[in-house]
C-alpha cells in the first residue's frame, strides 16, 4: 500500500531516519552526496529535491526488494538506514520531529530507494508549478554502500 506524505522540502531536503536518531546529517552533505542527491549517516539520510516548496512522496513499505523500474524516473539512488526502533520518520528538513509521519518497519537494517521523475521541467520552473515526482521504497536488507541507479544532471541551459 502506498502512502502520500506533503512534505516541505526546505533547503531542497526530505528526511528519513530512525525515530530516535540524534545523528547530523549536515556533514554528510560532500560534494558527492550533492552529486548523488543523497547524503547518509547511520541512522538518518536525506535526499535532495529540485523544489523548494511543498512537495509529494509517496511511500511504499516493502517485505522484499521490488523490480527495477529506473527506467521510468529521471533520478534514481539507494542506501541503508539503521532502524533500531523499529520507527521511521520521514520529515521535511525543518519539519517538527514529533509531527512527522511515521512507519513501522523491521528493526535493523532498512534499504531505501528515491526514485524521482519530472527534474528537468521542475528544475525549468521557477514558480515551482511543476512539481517533481518522488517515490520512496523500503524494504529490509543488509548494509550496503549507497548505490546511484539512474543519475540525473541539471542541464546546463540555465534550467
Amino acid at each position: 500500500m502506498t502512502t502520500h506524505l506533503e512534505l516541505f522540502a526546505d533547503y531542497h531536503q526530505i528526511h528519513v531516519m530512525d525515530e530516535h536518531s540524534d545523528s547530523d546529517v549536515g556533514e554528510a552533505w560532500t560534494a558527492q552526496a550533492l552529486f548523488d542527491a543523497l547524503a547518509t549517516a547511520e541512522d538518518i539520510l536525506a535526499f535532495s529535491t529540485v523544489n523548494n516548496m511543498d512537495v509529494v512522496v509517496a511511500v511504499d513499505i516493502l517485505e522484499g526488494e521490488p523490480e527495477d523500474d529506473s527506467v521510468d524516473f529521471d533520478h534514481v539512488v539507494e542506501a541503508s538506514v539503521h532502524v533500531p526502533s523499529g520507527r521511521l520518520a520521514i520529515l521535511g528538513c525543518s519539519d517538527y520531529l514529533p509531527d512527522a509521519a511515521r512507519f513501522d518497519v523491521p528493526a535493523g537494517w532498512m534499504r531505501v530507494r528515491v526514485s524521482r521523475s519530472g527534474l528537468t521541467v521542475a528544475a525549468a520552473d521557477p514558480e515551482g508549478f511543476a512539481p517533481e515526482g518522488i517515490r520512496l521504497q523500503i524494504w529490509p536488507a543488509p548494509q550496503q554502500e549507497l548505490r546511484v541507479v539512474t543519475r540525473w544532471t541539471r542541464p546546463t541551459n540555465g534550467a
